[in-house]
C-alpha cells in the first residue's frame, strides 16, 4: 500500500526522507512537479527503472526524462552546447526538457535512454521535487505517474487511482500549477527542433534562440523523446475535437462561453476556462478529462486557440483523440 505524505504542512521533511529511503531501495515514488506528478526511480539503477515501465505498462522503446537539481548536475550527464546552455540558464528550473548527447560513462541506466545516444534532462521548479532531488543526490527518472497512454496526473489522487500500491510513497502537494508536461527541445544536424510542445511556449524559446524551432518526424516504434507516441494522454471515452455543437448525450469539454442549448444537451460539462485563459485551461486539462471520463461514451471538445500554451493543449487533445492500438 502506498504511503501518502501531505507536503503542504509539516509533513515535507518526513515525506522527503521516506521518499529518499524508498528510492535508495529501488522502489518507486510519486513526486509533484510544476507540470504533472512524476513516477520517480533512481536513474542509475536499471532494476528500479524497469519497475517504472512495469508499473505504467510503458513500452520500453519510449525513453524517460532524467530530473536533476541544477545545471551543474546536468553537465555530468550530457554535453551542454551553446544554445542548450542559453535555454537552461534562462528557463531552468522550469517546464523545459532538453534532449542532448549523453556523456560517455554517464551513470544512467540504459533503459532511461531506450538505447539512444541522447538523454532527456530537466530541472523542475516545484519546491517538493527540488527538495527530493537535492536530498537524494542522484538523477531521478520520472515520467508521468499514470498508466501508459492514460490521462496524466495533476493531483496525488490521480496517481493513487491509476497506480495504487505499485508506488511506495506519494508526495501530495495539491494540484500542479502548469498542468501539461514540459516542452521538449532537441537538436537535429545542429538545428533546434520542438519534439513536444508543453508548459513553456514556443515563442519564449525562440526569443532566446533568435531563430525558429524546427520540427522532426518521429518514428512510432522509436520515439526520440517522451510524449511522441500518436495515441497518448487518452481517457477511456472517445474524444471528438473542434466540436461546433454538442450531440445528445455527449460530455462537453468547453473553452470560453457555452451556448445554453449545448449545455442542455450535454451529459456533463467542464469548462477549461470560461474567460478563455489558456494558462488556466492548461492547468485544468488533464483533471477535466478525468472528470468527464465515464460520464459519456464521447467527449466533445470545443476549439482551443493554437497560440502560446494552446499549442500544447491541442497537442495533448489530438493524441487523446488518436486511434488506439
Amino acid at each position: 500500500m502506498s504511503v501518502i505524505f501531505d507536503t503542504r504542512g509539516r509533513g515535507l521533511a518526513e515525506g522527503v526522507a521516506a521518499a529518499v529511503a524508498a528510492l535508495s531501495r529501488g522502489e518507486l515514488v510519486a513526486m509533484p512537479t510544476e507540470t504533472v506528478y512524476g513516477l520517480a526511480a533512481d536513474a542509475t539503477n536499471g532494476e528500479a527503472v524497469a519497475r517504472i515501465y512495469a508499473a505504467k505498462g510503458r513500452p520500453r522503446f519510449n525513453p524517460l526524462i532524467a530530473h536533476l537539481p541544477g545545471i551543474t548536475e546536468a553537465e555530468r550527464l550530457v554535453v551542454l552546447g551553446g544554445e542548450a546552455r542559453a535555454l537552461a540558464e534562462r528557463f531552468w528550473p522550469g517546464p523545459l526538457t532538453l534532449v542532448l548527447p549523453k556523456r560517455e560513462g554517464a551513470p544512467v541506466a540504459d533503459l532511461v535512454t531506450a538505447g539512444l545516444d541522447t538523454l532527456a534532462i530537466r530541472v523542475p521548479a516545484h519546491p517538493v521535487a527540488r527538495a527530493l532531488l537535492t536530498a537524494f543526490g542522484r538523477p531521478v527518472a520520472a515520467p508521468s505517474a499514470n498508466r501508459s497512454g492514460h490521462v496524466s496526473p495533476t493531483r496525488a489522487a490521480h496517481v493513487a487511482d491509476d497506480l495504487g500500491d505499485r508506488v511506495a510513497v506519494i508526495l501530495n502537494a495539491g494540484p500542479t500549477a502548469v498542468g501539461v508536461e514540459s516542452t521538449i527541445v532537441g537538436w537535429d544536424r545542429g538545428a533546434p527542433v520542438l519534439l513536444r510542445p508543453g508548459g513553456l511556449a514556443r515563442a519564449e524559446i525562440e526569443a532566446v534562440l533568435g531563430r525558429p524551432l524546427g520540427t522532426i518526424e518521429g518514428d512510432a516504434t522509436r520515439p526520440l523523446a517522451p510524449g511522441m507516441l500518436a495515441s497518448h494522454y487518452a481517457p477511456a471515452a472517445a474524444v471528438r475535437l473542434n466540436a461546433a455543437e454538442v450531440r445528445e448525450g455527449e460530455a462537453l469539454l468547453a473553452f470560453g462561453p457555452i451556448l445554453p442549448a449545448d449545455a442542455g444537451r450535454a451529459a456533463a460539462v467542464v469548462n477549461l476556462s470560461a474567460r478563455g485563459d489558456l494558462i488556466e485551461a492548461a492547468a485544468r486539462l488533464f483533471a477535466a478529462l478525468r472528470e468527464l471520463d465515464g460520464k459519456a461514451a464521447t467527449i466533445a471538445v470545443m476549439p482551443v486557440p493554437g497560440e502560446g500554451l494552446g499549442e500544447a493543449i491541442n497537442d495533448r487533445l489530438a493524441r487523446a483523440a488518436a486511434p488506439r492500438s
